[in-house]
């Protein structure tokens, strides 16, 4: 038992026999981006007795196409780590405008509205970035009478203003609408960084309602031989790797690494440039390389080998488009420090990237959008490789402090307990 936040009475403690559904558009076995914590959520709810549902999409991320086993489907309905996983068919842009962004909400809204699952829960938790999802969250709650929790891990109406995708303007506004009813709506609202709390209060949701719940690092440490690594993937010892790892999207601004690299094309010990991962930029990407030999592409790596990768690399990069503010904190970070190699982030100074990066002591901040400043700081990054260990180090620590799975499920859990102790109470 625990007691209400505000001192009221008594409220159950556990989930173990109460039925929660997880409204996530991202799920496993999608390993990058927002499915490894809708995953974990859901995991770790069943672990303590809950009988634990997900309302999901068809795997498609960071590929953007539908995975192997699941194309053609209509309806799944699946067991997997002790939770039961629902998932319903929608449209899977290959690339990305405001048009096409909104047909796969719309797509996911439509069939899941028409087909939820047959079930009463107790407690809904919606993992936004999903527009469709919050609607259908808050939706699926009304009917069962039970309070609605939504994290926000990334925030649609400022995605669509900030990103530069085509035709975001004027879906911002809309979007933006239909984000901020659904949250006024919630009964609690989690946001993964303090620098979302401002933007989500003047949608007018009180501030006693908006609560901050770090994401947590998903991936174990490394735990390989980083020289055998290396020379599995072709990085001699005299190289000096900068690494991007994760969806290659538009917000992500990634040609800067790209320019970066043909700016070290022209130098006798060049740095050399990875690019891991996939994403609907990442064509785009390629044809712009063309021709610039520090740069080079790798496929996602599966989820053991992450961390590998992550390690045998001299820095690790994290890039944002300089009009990316607080939209977003990309889940990277996470598994970044747990790998002990320096990040350097080329992104707003002001925006909640640079303050976690910052935060960490990790890493350094870049002017967003600036090559030549991004190859000055990986070059004397490998001309220092004391002041490369000590950024390095620093990493795993904040981990330990801060961004464990433990605390991290544990912070989730806490939001289902104040909405279910708010129902309660009768607030």
């Amino acid at each position: 038992m625990t007691a209400h936040p505000e001192g009221g009475p008594l409220v159950e403690d556990s989930f173990a026999g109460r039925c929660v559904l997880v409204v996530s558009t991202n799920y496993a076995p999608e390993h990058t981006g927002i499915g490894p914590y809708s995953t974990q959520i859901a995991e770790h709810l069943a672990a303590t007795g809950a009988d634990t549902h997900v309302l999901a999409g068809m795997p498609h991320y960071p590929a953007w196409r539908v995975a192997d086993g699941y194309r053609g489907r209509w309806r799944v309905r699946e067991r997997r780590g002790g939770v039961t996983v629902h998932r319903r068919r929608h449209t899977v842009p290959p690339h990305q405008t405001a048009l096409r962004r909104a047909l796969f909400e719309a797509s996911i809204l439509a069939h899941s509205a028409m087909a939820p699952p047959r079930i009463r829960p107790d407690v809904v938790l919606t993992q936004m970035p999903s527009l469709a999802g919050g609607v259908l969250g808050g939706r699926l709650a009304r009917q069962s009478g039970v309070p609605h929790v939504v994290v926000v891990q990334d925030l649609m109406g400022a995605a669509a203003e900030q990103s530069g995708i085509q035709g975001g303007g004027r879906a911002a506004a809309l979007a933006g609408a239909v984000e901020a009813r659904v949250l006024r709506q919630a009964a609690v609202v989690g946001v993964v960084h303090e620098s979302f709390v401002d933007r989500v209060t003047a949608m007018g949701v009180p501030r006693g309602r908006v609560h901050v719940v770090p994401n947590w690092t998903h991936v174990q440490g490394p735990t390989g031989d980083r020289d055998r690594t290396r020379a599995r993937l072709g990085w001699s010892d005299g190289d000096t790797v900068v690494l991007h790892a994760g969806n290659m999207g538009l917000k992500q601004g990634l040609e800067v690494l790209v320019e970066a690299a043909r700016l070290a094309d022209q130098e006798a010990a060049p740095v050399r440039f990875v690019l891991m991962g996939d994403g609907n930029q990442r064509a785009h990407l390629q044809r712009l390389a063309a021709g610039v030999s520090t740069l080079s592409f790798l496929p996602p790596a599966d989820a053991e080998d992450f961390p590998e990768v992550l390690a045998a690399a001299d820095v690790l990069a994290v890039t944002q488009k300089a009009s990316v503010l607080d939209m977003s904190l990309p889940s990277k970070l996470t598994s970044y420090f747990m790998t002990g190699r320096p990040v350097i982030a080329s992104v707003a100074a002001e925006g909640g990237t640079a303050q976690e990066v910052l935060r960490s002591g990790a890493g350094t901040v870049l002017a967003p959008e600036d090559p030549k400043a991004l190859l000055a700081e990986a070059r004397a990054l490998a001309d220092d490789p004391g002041r490369a260990a000590r950024l390095g180090a620093r990493g795993p620590e904040y981990v330990e402090q801060r961004l464990s799975s433990r605390a991290g499920l544990e912070r989730i859990t806490e939001l289902l307990r104040i909405a279910r102790a708010g129902r309660a109470t009768g607030r």
